[in-house]
């Protein structure tokens, strides 16, 4: 199963982005997928995540900004990002829980995409 990442780039602080992941090989039922992220010299953080039914979780600095979403048909999950601020910055990293038939579930990641928010 590979996770493709798009959407990141530079944009002012209030600005918007959108990035998307798309799940793509083999046989495959996904379950939930998220978005970390990681900015420079700190570790990876939990910023959205959606389960299978819809159910949806924030971390609290982006609750109110972001919204993630999914597409089940298109294996695509979105993360909407309005009222950036300069300390979002960092590579946001896609992830999904994924039972492959014949191999298993288990835990895949995106290549990560860059986020930039200039004050």
């Amino acid at each position: 199963v590979q996770l493709q990442a798009s959407g990141g780039g530079l944009v002012q602080a209030g600005g918007s982005l959108r990035l998307s992941c798309a799940a793509s090989g083999g046989t495959f039922s996904i379950y939930t997928m998220a978005w970390y992220r990681q900015a420079p010299g700190k570790q990876r953080e939990l910023v959205a995540a959606i389960s299978g039914g819809g159910s949806t979780n924030y971390a609290d600095s982006v609750k109110g900004r972001f919204t993630i979403s999914r597409d089940n048909a298109k294996k695509t999950v979105y993360l909407e990002m309005n009222s950036l601020k300069v300390e979002d910055t960092a590579v946001y990293y896609c992830n999904a829980d994924v039972y492959v038939r014949d191999s298993g579930r288990g835990y895949f990641w995106g290549q990560g995409t860059m986020v930039t928010v200039s004050s």
